[in-house]
């Protein structure tokens, strides 16, 4: 064994001969992914929660309940109001449902990208 193998068990870093990237670029990559998944999972987890706990007909005037629809009113900003229907439930299922879907499947979308690249 020379003075440039690496130790036994541990990874080798050797410079790319192909179209391949860094070991360090991949490694950025793959946090800046699992971050994004991360924002994406957690935006569509308060929308899907304010769904629920408007459905269960949670107390609106507790503090929690507060602060998860200010955060999915924050959320979903854009598409308040796309559905007007008369059933109010139905209505606030679609309304913040649809945003939860496209935090997920942009954020996972962007995360896919970066992971392939």
């Amino acid at each position: 064994m020379s003075n440039i193998d690496p130790a036994p068990g541990y990874q080798t870093y050797h410079q790319p001969t192909g179209p391949e990237r860094p070991v360090r670029q991949q490694a950025g990559a793959r946090r800046a992914a699992l971050m994004i998944c991360t924002i994406a999972d957690i935006a569509a987890g308060f929308l899907g929660l304010w769904i629920l706990l408007f459905l269960l007909d949670a107390n609106q005037a507790n503090v929690f309940v507060e602060f998860v629809r200010g955060t999915a009113d924050l959320l979903a900003f854009w598409s308040q109001d796309i559905f007007t229907m008369d059933t109010e439930g139905l209505r606030v299922i679609l309304n913040y449902g649809l945003p939860a879907v496209m935090y997920l499947l942009i954020g996972h979308g962007i995360a896919a990208r970066l992971n392939r690249a």
